[in-house]
């Protein structure tokens, strides 16, 4: 019934349902991995204030050379709490406009944090609003604390898609914290990724606003991953339903259909199916019985019958025949001796009786007699 699975066509069909079905499901195991990366990125930016600090040389890489930032930690690691100690350099500071806090447009203010070593990190100190004279007015930046300094806070990656660099009030202005980009800015190696401040010894200036940090939104990739899994067994239900559907003729052109070579309610029992064809050769009538002793029986019974009120019992078939041989009249009748008086009767009758003589046996004989004695 399913032999035509075997066909090139239909096994051409089967691997592209099931290559379909495979990359459906890698899909969905992509998506199942982003769900993770953006649940630990949640946990840990909800552990900030729980977990120790790390140092921030056990994190990130240290780098290298002069205008390439160092390696990016990856997703894996970004907003882990670090901890870091050096000095300012307020003459690197750079100005990321158009940031919004609480639904206000300002600035983060960034400043190169020197360690030991002669490499620097950025630190996001935090932002400040926009000045009341408008985009083009130098923001109000507190300045940066001198000597050492300990910084505690969490690693936030660079940022995509850089932006022009530019000089504005003594700072470098660009919309996007780009490190690569800025690294040729700044006359010392950088760090691949910055640092949020979340505390800071001796503590920071109160006229900046923390930079909040927004939460990954995991559930869309984990409801991504269900959907690409359920995705994945629709080609394979599709081939099962088309095979299907082949197998009982349906895929076929209603005008290339060929007719039924047996009817629908035809027996699929095999000895059912000889009875039927035995009834069938020996029946005549659309009424003919199927049962063989009544067949026969109706046979025999057809062979001798001739008239339609025919009686079937022999006997009684004998008598009526004698009675057919010796009945004249409509009104005969068929006692034997009643038939003998009434035809020497009616030859009497026929010479010599009038219309109304009498048709007794006994008045017939005094009859005779007294025409005798008057003829003497």
């Amino acid at each position: 019934m399913y032999r035509f699975l075997l066909t090139p066509r239909w096994l051409a069909a089967a691997a592209l349902a099931v290559i379909a079905a495979v990359i459906m499901v890698m899909l969905g195991n992509w998506q199942l991995r982003r769900y993770h990366e953006r649940t630990d990125i949640n946990n840990r930016i909800d552990a900030a204030d729980s977990v120790q600090a790390v140092p921030l040389t056990s994190v990130l890489g240290r780098p290298t050379a002069q205008g390439v930032p160092g390696a990016s930690p990856g997703k894996a690691l970004a907003w882990t709490k670090v901890t870091v100690t050096g000095h300012y350099d307020p003459t690197g500071e750079i100005q990321a406009r158009g940031r919004t806090v609480d639904g206000e447009v300002g600035f983060e203010i960034l400043t190169p944090l020197m360690l030991a070593d002669g490499t620097a990190v950025l630190i996001d100190r935090g932002w400040v609003p926009s000045p009341v004279g408008g985009a083009g007015a130098a923001p109000q930046v507190p300045a940066a604390p001198s000597g050492e300094v300990t910084v505690v806070g969490q690693i936030h990656l660079s940022e995509s898609r850089p932006a022009p660099i530019g000089r504005r009030d003594g700072r470098l202005d660009t919309r996007r914290v780009n490190l690569p980009k800025l690294a040729h800015e700044l006359p010392f190696p950088v760090y691949g990724a910055y640092v949020l401040v979340t505390d800071q010894t001796p503590a920071n200036d109160p006229a900046f606003a923390r930079v909040p940090i927004g939460h990954e939104d995991a559930w869309q990739n984990g409801g991504y991953a269900v959907q690409w899994w359920l995705f994945s067994v629709m080609p394979l239900l599709l081939f099962g339903y088309q095979a299907r559907r082949e197998a009982q003729g349906a895929n076929v052109p209603a005008g290339e259909r060929q007719a039924p070579t047996r009817p629908v309610d035809k027996p699929r029992d095999r000895v059912e199916e000889a009875d039927r064809r035995l009834a069938a050769e020996h029946q005549t009538p659309a009424d003919k019985p199927r049962d063989r002793v009544e067949e026969a029986d109706r046979r025999l019974a057809a062979e001798h019958q001739t008239p339609a009120d025919k009686p079937r019992d022999r006997v009684e078939e004998a008598d009526r025949r004698l009675a057919a041989e010796h009945q004249t009249p409509a009104d005969k009748p068929r006692d034997r001796v009643e038939e003998a008086d009434r035809r020497l009767a009616a030859e009497r009758r026929a010479a010599t009786r009038p219309a109304d003589k009498p048709r007794d046996r006994v008045e017939e004989a005094d009859r005779r007699l007294a025409a005798q004695n008057g003829a003497d």
